[in-house]
């Protein structure tokens, strides 16, 4: 993954701590980080070792709601999880397999299941995965999860542009949001909005009215200052509600001056 150098003293507590006050999020952000050796999960404090089947989608539910470091290996997941997230190589049978099982489901045939896999951003693998509340700050984190409504997204990538801007893509590939934020963020060091497939739906408990954005760490900062600049400019969440008959300009003109004085 290529992404800016982080400092090992970041306080991720507190900068959990800013970023969930000034959106109000819900829930606070989850920290990923794959591990090349099994034995390094030995390191991280008051880890649970996931004892049982599930699917990926699972474990951040789990994180941000119960707020438990969960540790997984490739025996948790089934080929299509582990090899999304960073667990295991990608082989042509378990394309020809996944493919048939979407032919049954989400797309015409296998053929046009094929494309949407050959389109999956895949982590490269690694022989085990933790993932945390940023806020107890176990580790430094390959990608920050922060889940929450379409308001609360859209305000933290205005900060995020706030300076050096650029607009940021928007990928939709199919059943797999995992794909679309976590993978693409890793591979690309950019920030990646997804829209949670229905396994996050079904399975990770997440809410009919969120999003969820993957992070790179090393842009935590940049968003929470661009986000406390555009509060200090009256721009922040929650949103007010004028309604659509009401007379705008005594709102607007706090924020633009000059707005009906062209």
């Amino acid at each position: 993954m290529e992404q800016d150098s982080i400092s090992s003293s970041l306080d991720w507590g507190k900068l959990s701590a800013e970023i969930e006050s000034l959106l109000h999020l819900k829930y606070g952000p989850v920290a990923y980080k794959k591990l090349d050796k099994l034995k390094e999960m030995d390191k991280i404090p008051v880890l649970t070792r996931l004892d049982h089947q599930a699917t990926f989608c699972q474990v951040p539910s789990m994180v941000r709601s119960a707020g438990i470091t969960i540790g997984v290996t490739r025996n948790n997941f089934g080929a299509r999880c582990a090899r999304i997230n960073g667990l295991m190589e990608t082989t042509e049978e378990q394309i020809i397999k996944e493919a048939n099982n979407f032919a049954t489901t989400w797309f015409a045939s296998a053929e046009e299941a094929k494309k949407q896999l050959s389109a999956y951003p895949l982590i490269p693998p690694g022989k085990a995965l933790v993932l945390a509340p940023m806020a107890q700050g176990k580790f430094e984190p390959d990608v920050v999860l922060i889940y929450g409504n379409p308001a609360q997204m859209m305000l933290l990538m205005n900060g995020l542009q706030f300076q050096d801007y650029e607009p940021f893509q928007f990928f939709f590939t199919g059943e797999g949001s995992c794909a679309d934020g976590l993978a693409r963020c890793y591979n690309t060091g950019k920030p990646s909005l997804a829209i949670p497939c229905m396994g996050e739906r079904a399975f990770g408990a997440v809410a009919d009215d969120e999003l969820v954005i993957a992070l790179p760490p090393a842009l935590i900062t940049k968003a929470i200052t661009g986000l406390k600049i555009l509060r200090e400019r009256r721009i922040g969440y929650p949103i007010l509600h004028l309604g659509p008959i009401s007379d705008p300009s005594g709102f607007l003109t706090q924020i633009y001056p000059d707005w009906f004085n062209d």
